[in-house]
């Protein structure tokens, strides 16, 4: 493979969304809404276009990631900004080959360029370890509930960013997925067998399940 990873252009954004959907597809729960969201983030406020991009085999889009500006509320009540990404996707016939991790790393030295200092997102741990995440329980910093998630992952860009960071992390309202409208959305697509039952989801269920009281 010859892997190019390279800004997402406006004639992508079809094919970008359905790379989502065939990576996301029955792997957290039947189904997914992984592409409508790529689909509506593009136009949130939030969104940072500088971060977009797409991993490429021969003209095929078969990766992408995206981001958005988000905050962590901490105790001191001030608002601390940090970037989330989400959903970063690799078709399923190029799983394992380090795509992932090439978008990630990527973006994290763009961002830094950028002036952003911290990235946090949700996700598994045995992943996001690889590519630099850690507990965001290691910064004090847990969700907005005010809990600590085994999911809940950090990444400083600048060492000791998020030293004085201490609070509640806020993903962002353009991850409040209105099932509805991506049930509708869904329907541009070809259909889908919807499983249930899979040991994805079942990890899934298990580290959503792993949190404490952040006291």
């Amino acid at each position: 493979m010859n892997i190019i990873i390279r800004k997402e252009q406006e004639k992508d954004y079809k094919e970008v969304e359905t790379v989502t959907r065939e990576a996301f597809w029955n792997h957290h729960s039947p189904g997914c809404d992984e592409h409508y969201l790529v689909h509506i983030m593009r136009n949130s406020p939030a969104f940072v276009k500088e971060l977009d991009y797409v991993a490429v085999d021969d003209n095929r889009i078969v990766g992408n990631i995206m981001y958005i500006e988000t905050y962590i509320f901490g105790d001191d009540n001030k608002k601390y900004p940090v970037l989330c990404f989400g959903p970063v996707s690799v078709l399923p016939e190029y799983q394992g080959k380090g795509i992932g991790s090439k978008l990630i790393e990527h973006t994290k030295i763009i961002a830094k360029d950028l002036g952003y200092k911290a990235i946090l997102i949700f996700g598994d741990p045995e992943f996001y370890k690889r590519v630099g995440f850690v507990g965001a329980q290691t910064y004090s910093i847990g969700t907005w509930q005010n809990t600590y998630a085994v999911p809940l992952l950090a990444c400083e860009l600048v060492a000791g960013a998020l030293a004085e960071c201490k609070g509640r992390f806020f993903e962002g309202e353009i991850y409040e997925i209105d099932k509805e409208k991506s049930e509708a959305f869904d329907k541009n697509f070809a259909l889908k067998e919807k499983v249930s039952g899979l040991p994805s989801q079942k990890r899934f269920l298990e580290l959503v399940s792993m949190n404490k009281p952040r006291l």
